[in-house]
């Protein structure tokens, strides 16, 4: 009996580890104007994988916490620029850009 209860405090305490090491934070800059791309940015990254996200207007700098099993870091960048926001790893299809509505409209770089 004792064998299994320290079996199972250490699998208790690699699980633990793993769940650490599976959370990681990051920030980056994502192009935008104003409130709409504010509450746009935070609410696209309102899926499986992002336990935080908080973008602000003033700086542009966005701040995310994320599961790396469930997300990577790639595919947050390539989900605000599928809604018009460039980041420094992916730009937004013209397309996606002119969507925005006129106020969102940033100026663009011509090269991330």
């Amino acid at each position: 009996m004792k064998k299994l209860k320290t079996l199972l405090f250490f699998l208790f305490i690699l699980s633990a580890f793993n769940f650490q090491a599976q959370s990681k934070k990051t920030s980056f800059i994502v192009n935008g104007m104003c409130e709409m791309c504010k509450e746009r940015i935070e609410s696209t990254l309102d899926v499986k994988g992002v336990t935080f996200a908080s973008w602000s207007e003033q700086t542009h700098l966005c701040n995310v916490t994320f599961n790396s099993n469930k997300i990577s870091e790639k595919e947050i960048h390539q989900l605000l620029a599928s809604k018009g926001h460039d980041t420094p790893v992916c730009r937004a299809t013209d397309e996606a850009y002119n969507n925005l509505h006129h106020c969102c409209h940033y100026v663009r770089k011509d090269s991330l």
